[in-house]
């Protein structure tokens, strides 16, 4: 496990967060009432959800309020410079685009003088106030309280729209991998849900997933927090592009990365076994051992090798027997130490399945199952200046267990 993130880690939009940009217009409206009235009472805020969840976004959410929590001296001008920010930004990225070099390089150093101007106004209170929390990869309860914020309120008003998402989007899917996890019997579950949400999210996602237990992930960037490379198999696409020969684009592979475990991806051609026996015994003639074969058959489909053996399954995509069928043949022909991967559609659901009728598998690859389901938080006051305040149907629940 990793806790205590350094805050460089998250590379935050300080400038944007302290402005109220990520925030519900409300939340922001709310400070500037708070601080035009004069008005800062010190309140208690409480966080919670309504699952059983694996905790995760603890270290963003301190890095959010350390960084994010206080005031600009003089609002006046720091809502011009950032509104001026905003449109070097939008000139910088068209700069980038077209390779407008000199004017990049130019706005380049007046964002940065902004940013400065900016940061000079700011005056950050993060100082007076405590946070108190449970951590990441914590097993927590509905109703829980996850962790509470302490302090001036028109200091922290706006940020409750980041630190509740940012809990959202990570326990989420710490949550889902963990179920997964735990249904592949300590088998090893590779992260593959990338191409499935937006790219400005992985490196997040892929802390939240190793902090549930997976083993790896399929982009760099899904493993920058902890520090691990993407992993993977071969393609269809690369396997498209050697005319569909399985066994060409595998060597080729083989060739391009000699210290990287080989995976074939052996559904191309919808011949699974035929096609794991001869990249196989074409890696022993290089002198090479395929480390594995992923089964990624499409749903619609019946592979060649369960044409045959139809009738009392459902023998569609990867089902169990095709699983069976490649391992056998894998066996007889001496190949036993080539590992049998799957993917495609599985799930909590499909891995119990598999396993509770010890489908030899070796390896999962999950993608989109795992962005599944809601586990959104909610942040309430429940007390002002020392009195219980809240809102009907909430009241104060501390939890012991929280930690400074």
């Amino acid at each position: 496990m990793i806790n205590n993130l350094p805050w460089e880690t998250f590379d935050l939009p300080i400038q944007e967060i302290r402005r109220g940009y990520y925030s519900d217009v409300y939340f922001w409206r709310t400070k500037q009432i708070l601080e035009s009235q004069k008005k800062n009472p010190k309140i208690l805020m409480q966080v919670f959800q309504r699952n059983d969840a694996v905790l995760c976004g603890i270290d963003e959410v301190r890095a959010v309020i350390s960084t994010c929590a206080g005031y600009f001296a003089n609002s006046g001008p720091a809502f011009y410079f950032f509104d001026e920010l905003m449109e070097v930004k939008k000139e910088i990225r068209r700069a980038k685009i077209y390779d407008y070099q000199d004017s990049f390089l130019e706005l380049c150093k007046k964002r940065i003088d902004l940013e400065e101007k900016l940061s000079g106004l700011w005056k950050n209170m993060s100082g007076e106030i405590i946070v108190k929390s449970l951590k990441d990869g914590d097993q927590i309860y509905p109703w829980e309280t996850v962790m509470t914020i302490e302090g001036p309120f028109s200091y922290f008003a706006h940020l409750e729209t980041v630190y509740l998402g940012i809990l959202s989007r990570r326990t989420k899917v710490a949550s889902n991998v963990k179920k997964v996890v735990e249904a592949a019997n300590k088998k090893p579950v590779l992260f593959f849900p990338a191409r499935f949400d937006h790219y400005s999210i992985q490196a997040g996602d892929g802390y939240a997933a190793f902090m549930s237990g997976v083993l790896g992930v399929s982009t760099d960037a899904q493993g920058e927090w902890w520090g691990k490379k993407g992993v993977g198999t071969i393609p269809h696409a690369l396997i498209a592009a050697f005319n569909g020969d399985t066994v060409a684009a595998t060597l080729a592979f083989a060739k391009q990365y000699p210290k990287i475990d080989v995976i074939a991806l052996v559904d191309f051609n919808n011949d699974c076994v035929e096609t794991s026996l001869e990249v196989a015994g074409a890696m022993k003639k290089q002198g090479r051992t395929l480390w594995g074969v992923r089964l990624d058959t499409s749903g619609t489909m019946v592979d060649k090798s369960v044409i045959s053996q139809m009738g009392r399954f459902n023998p569609v995509g990867v089902c169990q027997q095709l699983v069976w069928n490649v391992r056998q043949a894998l066996d007889k022909e001496g190949f036993s130490e080539v590992r049998v991967g799957v993917s495609g559609g599985f799930n909590i659901k499909r891995i119990k399945e598999f396993e509770a009728v010890e489908v030899p598998v070796d390896f999962y690859g999950v993608g989109s199952s795992l962005f599944e389901g809601n586990y959104d938080f909610t942040a309430d006051i429940v007390k002002n200046e020392g009195k219980f305040c809240s809102k009907a149907g909430r009241q104060y629940n501390p939890n012991p267990n929280l930690k400074l």
